[in-house]
């Protein structure tokens, strides 16, 4: 320190030999304080570099615990994971058995289920047989056995409509309905007058709020029913005295989305009667499916009942429906004859088998519509502008077991 403010000394003293001082410089005072300045720099100097040195000191010993601590770190994580993997192996183990027990919990939970659900079927099967026989309890025991005779009551030039009389009144007035599409319904005093034109008095013309679709309308208790035209399966009761709608439903089952008899190219829905009330036939959701039956409430139109039966639509002109038992009429088409083929009874006492081969008289076309009258015990038909009546011969049906 010494020798650096000699030398600072001797740097001012050949500085004030060789240049020209300044007229301050030549002031002793101020050379002094010149002095004492620089004395303060070499003080701040010498401070800054001892703190550094103690900085450097303290960095290495911070790193040098930093890299202990890491050390430790890396100990700590191995253990801890060994722990968690032991842990998870604990876990899983554990459910195994959770499982394995859960199994056989449930394994005679489910026998008890099966035998439960099997109590159950069998005593719901049981139910719904004595709701159905309760459903059909109507004092009717014929079955078809084959046509008896054929009579032709008229003929008009329309190929294709319906006619009949009402299915529970004891009216002799009969109904003219002509074409698949139509709203006016012609009605007659008696069957003479409708085989008669000139015949008075003259024939009534009703001209209906709605018009129908397809040729399966039923006349039952005075009230017109019919599938209403433009929808899928809207059926419409309609008060023939009134002249106004009572009621309406939509059926469903998949009604209206295929034709319920591709020999009749017109009838979607096929509305009947017989001695158990009143009935809908119409095919099934899939394409050339299976015919569906249904048990209509008349008076408030409520489902009461619907069944798939076994009796294909393909091929099929017409069904009717007979003490509660389904008869569907098939034809090849052509000249070829036109045959009952599939019956279907709810309750199980008419079986195919019990059928005998059951034929209609040949008929140039297939039938636009084959309606079951349960009044007076008859087929009423309509096949190629002609007006039939078919009486029929009938057996009494094996009792129920």
């Amino acid at each position: 320190m010494l020798a650096l403010r000699r030398a600072s000394a001797f740097s001012v003293l050949i500085l004030t030999a060789f240049l020209p001082l300044p007229q301050f410089a030549q002031d002793p005072a101020m050379v002094h304080y010149i002095y004492q300045r620089f004395q303060v720099l070499e003080q701040g100097l010498q401070k800054c570099t001892q703190a550094t040195r103690e900085y450097i000191e303290d960095f290495r010993e911070f790193s040098k615990n930093i890299s202990v601590m890491l050390g430790r770190c890396q100990t700590y994580t191995s253990e801890y994971k060994s722990a968690v993997h032991n842990l998870v192996l604990r876990v899983e183990r554990a459910q195994r058995e959770i499982d394995y027990l859960e199994y056989l919990r449930e394994a005679e939970v489910c026998t008890e289920s099966e035998d439960k659900m099997l109590t159950e079927k069998q005593v719901q099967g049981a139910e719904e047989e004595k709701r159905i026989r309760t459903l059909l309890n109507a004092s009717c025991d014929n079955m078809l056995m084959g046509i008896k005779s054929l009579k032709i009551v008229k003929k008009t030039m329309d190929t294709d409509g319906s006619w009949m009389k009402d299915a529970v009144r004891d009216s002799p007035k009969v109904y003219l309905l002509i074409g698949s599409r139509n709203n006016t319904v012609w009605e007659f005093a008696s069957i003479r007058a409708f085989m008669e034109d000139s015949t008075k008095p003259a024939p009534r013309k009703l001209i209906l709020t709605h018009s129908w679709q397809g040729t399966g309308q039923v006349i039952y208790k005075g009230f017109l029913f019919f599938h209403s035209q433009g929808t899928p399966n809207e059926i419409i009761k309609y008060n023939l005295q009134k002249r106004t709608v009572e009621d309406r439903m939509l059926l469903s089952g998949g009604a209206g989305r295929a034709l319920a008899y591709p020999r009749s190219p017109s009838t979607y829905i096929d509305l009947a009667a017989d001695e158990h009330g009143l009935w809908a036939i119409h095919s099934g959701p899939s394409i050339h499916g299976h015919l569906v039956l249904t048990k209509i409430e008349p008076d408030t139109l409520g489902v009461e009942h619907s069944w798939d039966t076994p009796c294909r639509s393909q091929d099929a002109e017409a069904s009717f429906l007979l003490c509660g038992v389904l008869y569907v009429v098939y034809s090849s088409g052509g000249l070829g004859p036109h045959h009952i083929t599939c019956v279907y009874d709810p309750l199980g006492a008419v079986m195919e088998e019990d059928l005998p081969n059951v034929f209609f008289p040949r008929r140039s076309r297939s039938h636009s519509m084959i309606h079951y009258n349960p009044r007076d015990k008859q087929l009423y038909a309509w096949n190629d502008g002609n007006q039939i009546i078919y009486k029929l011969q009938t057996k009494r049906k094996q009792p129920l077991q």
